[in-house]
């Protein structure tokens, strides 16, 4: 496991650009995984490489070739990466702009008079989709309440609102705000046991980096991801679509391919480094594990990133050495409360009498960098049951330390309970 290994650490570090240094700011602790995760130093080499490359798909010349064969091995690797035995993977502008396309392409097919079903404690990413196809399609949006204080959706939740005609389901598979994630299986099941051909749209933005996609096993239609929070970079989005999501009218050229999802030349260096992703991820399974086959060894980086990233968390809330935790400071609250087994790697809190901001800048004067949610379009959903106007998140990954959470809990106290 990743705890007891300091080289294996280093290791993983040492794979990540800017890992403890920010070329702005200088030395800094980086806690805003939430934000955008840290990129992989392979990644930055194979974006360098294609950026170069003139040439494009599709051509007859050796180059067009390559571009095309690099594709096409960047789409099976992230087939191996969420276990995907179906359906295609596509590139878009985000991760946002493809869940937008495809709730868009699946309202806009559904039968007359179906609904969408989704949840309040989604991201405006398919919450607005949803309800925004929902209002031009002419369905009814159904609105899933979310537990407040554990910060989740579960099955149960979903099959209360269910009924026959709902055509089209939403799911986040883990909150940017609570940090707590989803079971999709679980939820899909309960859509499905009443509305069998429902077609169900997965954000999976969040929760991409914190280890586990099983595509196969969530008997979903669509699942988007962002590459900038799961080691890639920013400037495009990747999504997979099902068979049955594929077949479905949708925007393409006139007389071109039947199930071509994407418009225009895509840049073959976004989907190269996505292999480089999913070779990291099956370099650091065979370094927690003795598994040889490349989706166990995916499946083993998962379980071991779940467990140290719950170390994290836990040594930040509980405390670690001689430090207390944070569930020990006055007047603080930990969204989704302090014992919660669900959580991916975030731990969000607000403290009585302090403005979240306020911490958030006197941490980044501190050198750890972490951010602020405040009750706004994008946070409001979570926040305004809670009656917080504001909260300061902190997420970690895999390649943060104990050492850093440590640092992290001596500024908070001081921040937050300074002495006379």
């Amino acid at each position: 496991m990743i705890q007891d290994n300091s080289a294996l650490i280093a290791s993983i570090r040492d794979r990540f650009a800017h890992v403890d240094s920010c070329p702005f700011q200088g030395p800094r602790i980086y806690f805003e995984n939430g934000g955008g995760a840290l990129t992989l130093k392979s990644v930055i080499e194979t974006s360098a490489k294609y950026a170069a490359v003139p040439d494009n798909q599709g051509r007859d010349n050796p180059a067009a070739a390559a571009l095309s064969l690099t594709i096409g091995k960047a789409k099976a690797d992230l087939a191996l990466f969420m276990n995907a035995g179906s359906g295609q993977f596509i590139v878009g502008e985000t991760g946002t702009e493809l869940l937008f396309r495809m709730v868009r392409n699946a309202c806009l097919n559904a039968p007359k008079g179906a609904k969408i079903i989704g949840s309040s404690i989604e991201h405006p990413s398919s919450r607005s989709a949803a309800r925004h196809w929902a209002e031009v399609a002419g369905m009814g949006y159904v609105d899933v309440p979310f537990d407040a204080a554990q910060g989740c959706v579960t099955a149960a939740d979903y099959a209360a609102q269910m009924t026959p005609d709902v055509a089209v389901a939403t799911i986040l598979h883990a909150s940017p705000v609570t940090g707590i994630g989803m079971d999709i299986a679980a939820i899909s099941q309960a859509i499905r046991a009443v509305a069998p051909e429902c077609l169900i749209i997965v954000d999976g933005i969040q929760h991409a980096a914190h280890g586990h996609v099983d595509l196969d096993a969530y008997d979903v239609d669509g699942y988007a991801i962002s590459p900038y929070k799961v080691f890639s970079r920013h400037g495009y989005g990747v999504a997979w679509l099902s068979d049955r999501l594929t077949a479905l009218p949708h925007e393409a050229l006139s007389g071109g391919p039947v199930h071509n999802w994407e418009l225009g030349t895509r840049d073959t260096g976004a989907y190269a480094a996505m292999s480089d992703v999913v070779a990291y991820f099956d370099w650091l399974g065979g370094e927690v594990s003795d598994e040889t086959a490349p989706r166990a060894r995916i499946e083993a980086a998962g379980r071991a990133i779940k467990s140290y990233e719950a170390g994290l968390t836990d040594a930040l809330i509980n405390g670690t050495g001689n430090l207390a935790g944070l569930r020990d400071i006055e007047k603080l609250t930990i969204l989704s409360g302090a014992d919660n087994p669900s959580r991916e790697g975030t731990v969000s809190f607000a403290v009585e009498g302090v403005a979240s901001p306020d911490i958030v800048a006197a941490l980044n004067a501190h050198g750890i960098r972490t951010h602020t949610r405040t009750a706004d379009h994008y946070s409001g959903n979570i926040l305004g049951p809670l009656d917080l106007p504001d909260c300061v998140r902190i997420s970690m990954c895999h390649y943060n330390t104990l050492d850093e959470v440590a640092q992290a809990l001596d500024v908070i106290r001081e921040i937050v309970s300074p002495h006379p």
